[in-house]
């Protein structure tokens, strides 16, 4: 490969992750202006990720998401959303070797690193950062509310990683074809 190749594709690999992790930070900042949206914008942002992950491998994917996590945290004006992404939004580079393992403990892993990064971001959010409006609204719901939305977060976080499947499917599809 010459020089030239080599700056070429370096060029790509840096335009391609600069407009992604640009996205990402669009992304995670329109959280903040549309109602709902706390879930859904950082999902959306960790989409962004896919191209970094099939073409470039997960050590860039993840430098990515650094930048667009230091970025969306510092310019988004809703910060659950930008911890959330913060909290999650690696797991599409690493999902492929989560996928490696057998089905029970490919699940397992899943629902744990999930409930973990959810126990601990939340944690923060109540008494590190205190997000007002946030801890006003745990405050209403008891123990068992709780771990229901923690269970029902589960089941959407498994749901959503077939999505990442998919699109990641349908990106090498596309990128072949």
């Amino acid at each position: 490969m010459g020089q030239h190749d080599r700056f070429h594709r370096q060029s790509h690999k840096t335009a391609l992750c600069g407009l992604m992790a640009a996205l990402s930070v669009v992304i995670l900042t329109w959280g903040s202006l549309i109602p709902f949206a706390t879930f859904a914008c950082p999902m959306l942002a960790m989409l962004c990720l896919i191209p970094a992950v099939c073409e470039y491998g997960t050590g860039t994917a993840l430098v990515m998401y650094a930048a667009t996590a230091i970025l969306g945290f510092l310019l988004s004006s809703d910060k659950e959303i930008a911890l959330l992404y913060v909290f999650l939004g690696w797991y599409p580079s690493i999902q492929a070797r989560v996928n490696s393992l057998p089905r029970f403990p490919r699940l397992a892993a899943k629902c744990v690193l999930f409930s973990v990064s959810m126990v601990v971001l939340y944690s923060l959010i109540l008494y590190l950062f205190q997000l007002d409006a946030v801890v006003e609204e745990f405050s209403e719901y008891s123990t068992t509310m709780v771990a229901g939305m923690l269970l029902l977060g589960n089941v959407t976080f498994l749901l959503y990683d077939r999505v990442l499947d998919n699109f990641s499917r349908l990106y090498h599809k596309k990128r072949k074809g």
